[in-house]
């Protein structure tokens, strides 16, 4: 069993200021009592409304918060990758700012990590609660993905994953990465698990993609994922020491 001693949650924000405070009560909620030490990186990629404002009252009445902050809009795989950069927890978890995800869940899929020594946990949607249509562009992006790069897991565009700092460093960055990352994982050996998560409606603000803009967008990302995986090396790791 894999202990955990600390964990980074990384949240990319973009215009997302009525949405936070109440994201970070559940935090706190969800996650006071556990062992592991604990920070939540928010990446504000520069956000035109308050975000900002309010990320730095979070930062300055709580400890466990820490930020960056984009000069300019980057998109969600750079927040990402920025905060792996940055995380100092042994593993990553990573989240939207919308409140659709629940970080009730949290405790939970840390807990299937340790116990079966995993790379990576995500979270699988079973029950979305989003429009008929963004369901359906999800379902076909979800099977266009898979399909195309070899994967079998059900739900590659939940952002509720857990996986190890060292590994998630260690991705290629491009601008979709975030919508390939447990092919990513996979492509370094990684063991990753997937367990049903709670799905929730976004309660203020808007989407911040087109229904199908999500879709062509992928084309290219696509590609260059499969070009990884034609090419990636089979080997063994053995470590001397």
């Amino acid at each position: 069993m894999t202990h955990i001693n600390s964990i980074s949650l990384v949240i990319p924000v973009f215009n997302e200021e009525a949405n936070l405070p109440l994201l970070h009560k559940e935090i706190t909620t969800a996650l006071e009592g556990l062992r592991p030490r604990w920070e939540v990186i928010y990446i504000n990629d520069a956000s035109k409304d308050a975000s900002l404002a309010v990320i730095r009252d979070l930062a300055q009445r709580d400890d466990h918060v820490r930020y960056l902050s984009f000069r300019e809009n980057r998109g969600q795989s750079a927040g990402f990758a920025a905060g792996f950069q940055h995380a100092t927890g042994e593993a990553v978890v990573t989240l939207d700012a919308d409140l659709q995800n629940d970080p009730a869940d949290i405790p939970a899929m840390l807990a299937l990590y340790e116990a079966e020594n995993a790379d990576m946990v995500i979270g699988w949607r079973t029950t979305r609660k989003d429009t008929a249509t963004k369901r359906l562009s999800s379902r076909i992006g979800n099977a266009a993905r898979n399909w195309w790069t070899r994967e079998t897991v059900h739900d590659t565009g939940c952002s509720l994953k857990v996986m190890r700092t060292e590994m998630a460093r260690r991705m290629p960055v491009f601008k979709n990465m975030h919508r390939y990352l447990p092919t990513l994982m996979k492509m370094q050996k990684a063991t990753v698990l997937e367990i049903p998560v709670n799905h929730r409606h976004r309660m203020h603000g808007v989407s911040k993609y087109g229904t199908w803009d999500r879709l062509k967008a992928g084309i290219y990302d696509l590609i260059g994922v499969r070009w990884l995986l034609d090419r990636a090396i089979d080997y063994d790791i053995e470590d001397k020491k």
